[in-house]
């Protein structure tokens, strides 16, 4: 047996080359983990060679260490294929410990998978030496050899995982991991180089071999060490750009949702303050004007909002101040503030605490004194509608008398729909005051067309001239639809529109053609609800011989042909608590602007469709 020594500095050069590579091994894990797409696949590839290439050369280091009395040669393309596989084992256990979530089967793998590999690229490595002395094995320690590769390798791939991802950048953790972790890997090294021993044999084949001297085990060393060098310095500042992209990134969607809140304070849609105790710090524009008082009341600081609020509201308010330090946010509640002339103001509040702290906060605040109002006008209203109902009981009324009530009566229960609307958006727990404010406006448009009926019904009986004007009847048609799909949807019923594109204008009195579309819509409505829940109105438009043709279809109980017949007669409904005044005055509308009302019928419905002159044939017409 031909006996060997160590030269003791390519050993400390092939431990160094294991620590520092098991540190590279770490970075790159994260490097990975952190990427994605094509980034991720780059650190992936880089990391596998930059890995791959120092275990082998630490092997190949520790492998020239060894001196034996006799030249060593060695065969090229069997020192290439171990470097290949040590590249490939490093970047299927790259690959395993950087995905987003670890099993334990998953660290398990990774270590079979490298140890593997490692132990594979060592006895390949032994099979290029070429000498006249002929190695053979002891198997027990053969065995050890691939044990400690395994447990080395599935204890690196447990310490990339846990340190590789939380001890990101330079830390003693991190390196004592890394030393650790580069003596378990060459203890498995000089493990299976114990395992070979030596023995005489005749002069090896030298073609495709090449003699490496201890100066070149010194030069593949400190390559092995600037190229994982020049990865590490590559790896750091790949995080310090993306740490600073990331800072950049949050500081942008810092400053713009920064200027979203400063943008709602500046645009005085509703008042803000912040107070800090009881002192108001900071308040916009619209609060200041809400309260009548200016900036200079807020500078000096003589504006605080515990004396904002009247003694008949102080127990409320209590309760609100007590809901906010409990849970840091008030719901929007009412209440009334004091103007600097002592009058007062009724608000809707809603407060936050900010950082946490019950000392400082902000509140948002709207006048609500429209809305009061809006609310005391619907109950005088209503006052006068009972009363309008009572002499209607008691009153022989005309013909006229009749038609009035009866088309007033629309468009009030239309603001009476809003109205409760109105009142169920405020009444949520987190009240939708955009929505309960358009409920609102269509309150004042509804009173405002009810008014609108009157003068034009009057006109029309008196056979008077009715202001007319140039209308898009599709974009009509969609108001209505609207206005009345609350109605439907109360009821499970859908409004479905074919509305031909490009449809000429017509010359028609708005409130007219609108009050008509009123009462067949809600016709059809009446007469699917209680029939046919699941219902379906269906408005259409198209353009016929100089006409526009409206039609709206119902999926109700249809018409008998003796209801056909006496539909549009006076006072004649289908039901109970009709007046039957209705399709007769929507008759006379479109009568008058020149156009016709008809009625077909079947067992699954009724179509009710009218014509309008178009532009051009109505100006022709005139």
């Amino acid at each position: 047996m031909i006996a060997g020594t160590y030269n003791a500095g390519l050993v400390a050069l092939s431990v160094l080359i294991a620590m520092v590579a098991s540190y590279a091994a770490f970075d790159s894990g994260e490097r990975v983990s952190a990427s994605g797409g094509q980034r991720r696949w780059a650190w992936l590839t880089c990391g596998a060679i930059a890995m791959g290439f120092a275990i082998w050369s630490m092997h190949y280091v520790g492998m020239l260490a060894f001196v034996l009395p006799v030249p060593v040669l060695y065969h090229v393309p069997t020192v290439v294929l171990s470097l290949l596989v040590a590249v490939a084992g490093a970047a299927i256990a790259l690959y395993i410990v950087s995905k987003k979530t670890m099993r334990r089967v998953d660290t398990a793998v990774a270590g079979v998978c490298l140890g593997g590999a490692i132990v594979s690229m060592h006895y390949i490595g032994m099979g290029a030496m070429r000498s006249a002395a002929m190695h053979h094995y002891r198997a027990s320690l053969v065995v050890l050899s691939v044990v400690v590769a395994v447990t080395s390798s599935s204890v690196a791939a447990w310490l990339a995982i846990r340190f590789g991802r939380s001890h990101q950048g330079f830390t003693r953790t991190k390196i004592s991991a890394a030393s650790l972790m580069g003596v378990g890997i060459a203890s498995m090294h000089y493990t299976a180089m114990a395992a070979a021993y030596f023995m005489p044999d005749s002069a090896p084949p030298t073609r495709y071999t090449v003699e490496v001297s201890t100066l070149g085990a010194f030069g593949i060393g400190t390559t092995t060490l600037l190229l994982l060098g020049t990865v590490l310095i590559t790896m750091w500042f790949d995080r310090r750009l993306q740490n600073e992209r990331l800072l950049q990134h949050l500081y942008s969607d810092l400053q713009e949702r920064e200027a979203k809140i400063r943008r709602l304070v500046d645009a005085n849609i509703i008042g803000v303050f912040i107070w800090n105790l009881d002192t108001i710090v900071e308040a916009n524009d619209a609060f200041l004007h809400m309260l009548s008082y200016n900036r200079e009341d807020l500078v000096s600081g003589r504006l605080r909002w515990t004396d904002l609020t009247p003694a008949e509201w102080s127990m409320c308010s209590e309760r609100a101040e007590a809901e906010l330090k409990a849970a840091g946010i008030v719901q929007p509640f009412e209440k009334e503030y004091l103007r600097k002339d002592g009058s007062r103001v009724p608000v809707l509040v809603g407060a936050a605490t900010l950082h946490g702290s019950s000392n400082d906060g902000v509140a948002f605040v709207m006048d609500i004194s429209e809305h009061k109002r809006a609310e005391e006008e619907r109950e005088r209203l209503r006052q006068m509608l009972a009363d309008l109902a009572h002499i209607n009981r008691v009153t022989t009324m005309g013909e006229l008398t009749a038609s009035l009530a009866h088309e007033i009566k629309q468009p009030i229960a239309a603001a009476i729909t809003d109205a409760k609307t109105c009142l169920r958006w405020l009444g949520r727990d987190e009240p939708e005051l955009e929505e309960a404010r358009e409920a609102a406006a269509r309150m004042v448009k509804d009173v405002t067309r009810a008014s609108d009926i009157i003068s034009r019904i009057e006109l029309l009986f008196k056979k008077g001239a009715s202001p007319r004007e140039l209308l898009d009847v599709n974009e009509t048609i969609q108001e209505m639809i609207v206005l009345l799909r609350n109605e439907a949807s109360r009821h499970s019923i859908s409004i479905r529109s074919e509305l031909a594109s490009n449809l000429p204008k017509s010359i028609a009195d708005r409130v007219q053609l609108q009050q008509v579309l009123m009462n067949l819509m809600l016709n059809g409505i009446e007469a699917m609800k209680e029939v046919n829940p699941a219902g379906e109105l269906t408005l259409s438009s198209l353009w016929r011989e100089g006409h526009v043709v409206i039609s709206i279809s119902d999926t109700g109980v249809g018409l008998s042909p003796e209801q056909a017949d006496q539909i549009f007669n006076p006072f004649f409904t289908t039901k109970p608590q009709g007046t039957g005044l209705g399709l007769t005055i929507s008759r006379s509308i479109i009568e008058s602007h020149g156009g016709r009302l008809s009625v077909i019928s079947s067992g699954s419905g009724a179509t009710f469709q009218f014509t309008l002159p178009s532009e051009g044939s109505a100006h022709h017409a005139a």
